[in-house]
């Protein structure tokens, strides 16, 4: 039964990654078939200083085969926008003239983004990164990107997870040896979110939808709690984040799941329930928060380390050391507490487990919580090395299901071990292939895994019939 659900959520899930990629990668969108609609779209960013304050009174300009299309000059807040004819590709260029006594672009030839591509029905955010006029530029490699606005678009978001773009070393091997720590770092935030949803899979049998939600609850938690009026620590905004994700978990199982068992509804209604949840809370979420990518305030602009050929920032290597060192300790629960063994138990079988005097529904309200707070968690690493925005949540999702089948559906442990080779076959593939495709060749490479090993890595094969 495993096995060909498995093989049914790759299929499914092959067709979510390729299918968008395919049609960005040739360029064609709704806008390019109907030419004559108006687009409404646009380029749009906040231009802040070192200390985070918002700039004003800078102009940028944008064009597109060599001609102007249009300039925009920050407000008070430090916001603009450029509205562009169609959907395409441009040059967006930040006027240094118009910069405040000192402050200058973080490297040399970023006052520059030649290729910003903007999608039909969405504004493009551009990123520009000031320092003071003093300081020494902190990386080598530009760092200035562009992201859709309220979608992953071009994999940006994936490669801003990658931080440095796996270009710090020289040659092949330094780039193979960069794309292997951020691979790792992404892996690793996509794993502390899936182990909560290999978890419910394990114990209650349900694939729920909804669990990117969760992810998204805790990024937008933690940046409500560290801006505006708490400004708050980060570290507490997060751990915040983290009660509030557990809630949340503890809240849909007590509030809807549990009394959906207790009435005998089926696991497939239950699934496509879990879809209808996903698509109130995520646009909750857009009305509640808004459409615009926003970064923490805090440790955004940092000086990267270098570690031989590779290097990395504090922040991401904070990220990557404290996942690791939370999915070691969920591991440690599982294999050494009695709630760890007894949600081992329920999910090897949920009967027996009873009947040996498991209270179920009382591990399985903890295995919600431990869900949800580690989806919050997630939330927040992801949202500290991409962008805060409503439907992150939904787009990790897809690679939170694929590492969740290629370790083997139900395994806490194989969750980790799948994430692992989703993150680096993503990262590893831009050495040769496009980035639009590289969520593309992680799940590809479940695909071929899954053929080879029908339940996954650290799966268990079943005797079908």
């Amino acid at each position: 039964m495993r096995t060909r659900l498995a093989v049914a959520f790759a299929a499914l899930l092959f067709t979510l990654l390729v299918a968008p990629a395919a049609w960005a990668s040739t360029g064609l969108t709704t806008a390019s078939l109907v030419a004559d609609e108006p687009t409404g779209v646009g380029i749009t960013g906040t231009l802040r200083g070192p200390d985070r304050e918002p700039v004003e009174g800078v102009t940028l300009t944008a064009s597109a085969d060599g001609s102007e299309v249009g300039t925009a000059t920050t407000d008070a807040e430090g916001e603009w926008r450029i509205e562009v004819p169609e959907p395409a590709t441009y040059s967006v260029a930040l006027d240094l003239d118009t910069l405040p006594k000192g402050l200058k672009t973080r490297e040399k030839g970023g006052d520059e983004l030649p290729e910003v591509q903007v999608r039909s029905g969405r504004d493009s955010t551009v990123i520009f990164a000031l320092i003071a006029s003093g300081d020494q530029q902190e990386s080598a490699t530009p760092t200035t990107s562009a992201t859709p606005s309220g979608d992953e678009g071009t994999s940006d978001p994936d490669q801003a997870a990658s931080g440095s773009s796996g270009t710090s070393g020289s040659g092949f091997t330094g780039r193979f040896l960069q794309l292997v720590v951020e691979g790792v770092k992404y892996g690793t935030i996509i794993a502390i979110t899936s182990v909560g949803l290999s978890l419910v899979f394990g114990t209650t049998g349900l694939i729920n939808f909804a669990h990117g939600e969760l992810v998204t609850l805790g990024a937008i938690a933690a940046f409500f709690f560290s801006a505006g009026a708490f400004d708050l620590p980060l570290v507490l905004a997060a751990v915040l984040a983290i009660i509030i994700g557990g809630g949340a978990g503890a809240a849909l199982e007590r509030g809807l799941w549990r009394p959906l068992r207790l009435k005998g509804t089926g696991l497939i209604q239950m699934f496509i329930i879990s879809i209808g949840v996903s698509l109130f809370l995520r646009h909750l979420l857009l009305v509640l928060y808004g459409g615009r990518r926003q970064q923490y305030d805090q440790y955004a602009l940092q000086t990267e380390i270098d570690i031989g050929p590779v290097s990395i920032t504090p922040r991401d290597l904070t990220v990557t050391i404290i996942a690791v060192l939370v999915i070691i300790g969920v591991g440690l629960m599982l294999q050494r507490t009695r709630i760890g063994k007894a949600m081992r138990a329920v999910s090897d079988n949920r009967d027996l487990a009873e009947s040996s005097g498991i209270d179920v529904n009382r591990v399985i309200l903890f295995v919600w919580i431990l869900g949800g707070g580690l989806a919050a968690l997630g939330g927040v690493f992801y949202g500290l090395t991409t962008a805060v925005y409503w439907d992150m949540g939904f787009n990790l999702l897809l690679l939170m299901f694929a590492g969740v089948i290629l370790g083997g559906l139900g395994s806490a442990f194989g969750a980790v071990v799948g994430s692992l080779v989703v993150g680096l076959v993503a990262q590893l593939s831009t050495l040769w292939f496009p980035t639009e495709l590289q969520n593309a060749w992680a799940l590809l490479a479940l695909i071929i895994v899954l053929l080879v090993r029908p339940q996954g890595i650290l799966g268990r094969a079943e005797r079908v019939g």
